[in-house]
């Protein structure tokens, strides 16, 4: 049977399930770069870089192990512009038998497969992807009849099944979760190595080229581009990370210091999520560290956590509720998105700092994301729509089955608690603790009214006076609204004049709509 296998530039897994039966006599891969995936959000120029290079090396080697390969690159003169005129194009030009692809990671995607199912006579079969550790079907099994999806208990079942940093049945240390040994402050003058670096070959300096003459306009520096291209060099990247940060990766993993924008982490989501390395075979290497001496355990759970757990969870919510979850607005935030998100242009250092580098490097780590950059959009109640589209376009790990439950659901609280407890809201004084940015800034963190104080400690307060009625009988802010209730009028007076202030000067900033298709 002659088969056209389509990957997608997520899909980069030589054992990727499209590819599981292929027949090197009669089938044909089609891969392709698209203006439509490039611009449906104006991605950030480094990670188009990332995605299109590691496109056409993933080719690449398809082509040398004997495959035959329809690659159209983004300068094609035939190319139709979207992955479902370049189907019905290859589909023309030759008789198929059938289409099979990998389940995509983006909902859009799926609609895109089944209207050309419905469209074409061709079977066009959709396989589950196997890089995940629990299945779309088993993971609407642990959620039916839950009212809250909680991802402690279904992490703790999948250590179980995977036995991973299990004792017989209780898990290693004699805790399933680490994490409040995972919040150090950080030291004055801490040694972070350098992450992983790559030097462009010439595949990659040719998309450099191309990224920069054909979305000058999006956002983002392209120079200096290091990140890994191929599966070797992800996973020289990863065995770095074992080796020189992972030991210090638990104790520091919320830590934020000035222009240490990498700190201890891994950098690897880039890899995973596009195919790059394997998740299973990353917990596995972590664990077998842990086993050997080389790591503390909170340094080992906290990695294979984010992984086994948080990343697995994450798209199982994304899967079972799409697509109404894309418009949940649970406290019904209407802000647009301040053009300082795209600029760093403001005062509040820890924003310029985190937008900053975001701008420089298509990645900021998971504090800096939830609480600087999506504790603000929280609290001054921007639209969820404007705020998820640029977390999409920001990181180069961002695809949306894992971008938009983490925004709506653990940044935004968007969806009411379905998927976080409560709103990851703080004041100023949780980024002083976790982080230097507070004594390089205009506003002075210990101050809680007024021009000089820090604008997160009344607007933190404001954020809960505002949204009383439908957070008021959340159980974890039972006595954070017993703080407030014993605050006096004067004071509740302040707080809500100091934020009324803020958002006038704020609401006056231009919105930036270079960057966006909103």
């Amino acid at each position: 049977m002659k088969t056209l296998r389509i990957i997608l530039w997520d899909h980069l897994s030589h054992d990727i399930s499209s590819l599981s039966d292929l027949d090197m006599q009669m089938d044909t891969i089609l891969m392709c770069e698209t203006v439509d995936d490039c611009t449906h959000v104006k991605h950030h120029k480094k990670k188009l870089v990332f995605l299109l290079s590691a496109m056409r090396h993933f080719a690449q080697e398809l082509i040398d192990k004997g495959c035959t390969v329809i690659y159209t690159k983004l300068d094609d003169p035939l190319n139709g512009g979207s992955i479902a005129a370049e189907i019905k194009r290859r589909c023309t030009d030759t008789p198929f038998d059938q289409i099979v692809i990998t389940w995509p990671g983006e909902y859009r995607s799926i609609e895109v497969f089944k209207k050309l199912r419905n469209e074409r006579s061709i079977p066009i079969i959709i396989r589950e992807d196997k890089r995940f550790l629990s299945n779309l079907d088993e993971f609407k099994r642990w959620a039916s009849n839950r009212k809250e999806l909680r991802m402690e208990y279904f992490y703790r079942e999948m250590r179980i099944k995977y036995n991973i940093l299990m004792d017989n049945d209780q898990p290693c240390g004699g805790k399933w979760n680490f994490d409040s040994e995972n919040r150090k402050v950080p030291k004055e003058n801490l040694e972070i190595p350098q992450t992983y670096s790559s030097m462009p070959d010439a595949i990659t300096q040719d998309v450099i080229k191309i990224v920069s003459r054909e979305f000058d306009n999006h956002f983002g520096d392209i120079q200096p581009f290091h990140f890994a291209v191929t599966s070797e060099e992800a996973q020289q990247a990863f065995n770095l990370f074992i080796k020189e940060r992972l030991s210090d990766f638990g104790d520091f993993q919320d830590a934020m210091i000035e222009h240490e924008p990498w700190m201890y982490h891994s950098h690897i989501s880039f890899y995973i999520n596009v195919g790059l390395l394997d998740p299973f075979y990353c917990v596995k290497s972590v664990e077998q560290a842990y086993y050997d001496g080389r790591v503390s355990i909170n340094a080992a759970e906290g990695f294979i956590r984010q992984i086994l757990g948080w990343r697995e969870y994450i798209r199982g919510v994304y899967w079972l509720k799409m697509p109404e979850y894309k418009n949940l607005n649970f406290l019904n935030a209407k802000r647009r998105l301040p053009e300082f998100y795209w600029t760093a242009n403001t005062n509040m250092n820890c924003l310029k700092q985190c937008i900053s580098e975001t701008k420089e490097n298509a990645y900021a780590h998971h504090i800096q994301r939830l609480m600087v950059l999506g504790n603000f959009a929280l609290i001054a109640g921007i639209d969820p729509v404007y705020i998820n589209e640029w977390y999409l376009i920001v990181y180069a790990d961002a695809h949306e089955w894992v971008e938009l439950p983490n925004v709506s659901g653990m940044i935004l609280f968007a969806d009411g608690g379905l998927l976080g407890s409560k709103p990851y809201a703080a004041s100023g004084a949780y980024i002083n603790k976790m982080s230097n940015y507070c004594k390089n800034c205009h506003y002075n963190v210990k101050e809680k009214n007024g021009l000089n104080a820090c604008p997160f400690n009344y607007l933190y307060w404001d954020f809960l006076i505002r949204n009383r009625k439908k957070l008021q009988s959340n159980h974890r802010l039972l006595m954070i609204y017993s703080v407030l209730d014993k605050k006096d009028k004067a004071s509740i007076d302040s707080i809500v004049n100091d934020a009324k202030i803020f958002f006038h000067e704020l609401d006056k900033l231009p919105y930036d709509n270079s960057k966006s298709v909103s």
